[in-house]
């Protein structure tokens, strides 16, 4: 047949340039080289000669990018280059790719198999290679099914999910193990969390402990590790004016175990204000020295 010619024609031609190549390497002199060159050339024209007046093209189609010799049989294109069919091999097993699918890297030809083993991403998962659809999260790669909570093996492709020692974890295996628990309620906190005192509340809980009042100006006093408003904060540490009922943040007076700001230490009477040691008291009230004259 055409097809058994051509390549028994090729066979031919590459054992014919192989000895061209040979003889001229053994050859000492230049006239010896000559000669040896001729041979083989003659041998080729009139091979070529014979074979066009037969109707049989063997006209050179091209350098194979396998062997780098011509072609003038079967020719095979590909990667933008002419193969001799039998010398299109995979650039890492050597097998054929002539009938095959073939990936190219860096202009080489690859079959499937070494392909993917040496150039697709591995699966976080499972370390096998990539072929299909692939999943990018915590700066690795995954095959879409093996992307799955660490814990109770729940898919976690178009899921929220959380990260602890470089393992993703489901919301509710999360929120199980490794989500703080609120200071005040002791409950887990899945959401939005205040972070104060060296713990975790939730936003609701963050509250002065005496009156349950938010915190709206965001100020709040500790007291033994708790949070309060400015009023029961100083009530809890004994610091609130008998006149006003208000904190005292500053100076204050004191008299009998009662603390007063300094403005508001006055006569009960005549409301003057009074001095540390100029005022005489009756039934826990201060007054100044001629109003309790006047009264008592």
């Amino acid at each position: 047949s055409l097809t058994s010619a051509t390549k028994e024609l090729d066979d031919l031609m590459e054992s014919l340039t192989t000895m061209k190549t040979r003889s001229i390497r053994n050859s000492k002199s230049a006239s010896a080289q000559k000669d040896q060159q001729d041979i083989p050339n003659s041998l080729m024209g009139g091979l070529q000669s014979d074979l066009n007046k037969q109707g049989i093209n063997v006209e050179s189609k091209g350098m194979c990018a396998g062997c780098h010799r011509m072609i003038v049989g079967q020719i095979l294109t590909a990667l933008d280059q002419s193969w001799h069919p039998q010398h299109f091999t995979c650039a890492e097993c050597g097998s054929s790719l002539a009938s095959k699918t073939f990936y190219e890297w860096e202009s080489k030809p690859y079959c499937e198999k070494d392909y993917f083993d040496l150039f697709a991403p591995k699966c976080a998962g499972c370390n096998e290679s990539i072929t299909t659809e692939c999943l990018t999260a915590m700066d690795q790669k995954w095959h879409p099914e093996h992307f799955i909570c660490t814990i109770c093996k729940k898919p976690l492709v178009d899921e929220k999910f959380h990260v602890v020692d470089d393992k993703p974890y489901c919301s509710n295996c999360f929120n199980e193990l490794h989500a703080p628990n609120c200071n005040a309620c002791n409950k887990k906190i899945t959401e939005e969390f205040v972070s104060a005192l060296n713990c975790q509340w939730h936003p609701e809980c963050f509250v002065c402990m005496e009156c349950k009042k938010p915190f709206i100006d965001g100020v709040f006093m500790n007291y033994e590790g708790l949070p309060y408003c400015k009023l029961h904060y100083y009530t809890k540490i004994g610091s609130i004016c008998c006149h006003c009922e208000e904190p005292i943040a500053g100076r204050c007076i004191i008299v009998a175990k009662r603390k007063y700001h300094p403005e508001h230490f006055l006569c009960s009477f005549c409301q003057k204000q009074l001095s540390k040691g100029t005022f005489k008291e009756r039934s826990d009230k201060p007054y100044c020295v001629p109003c309790y004259a006047k009264l008592f």
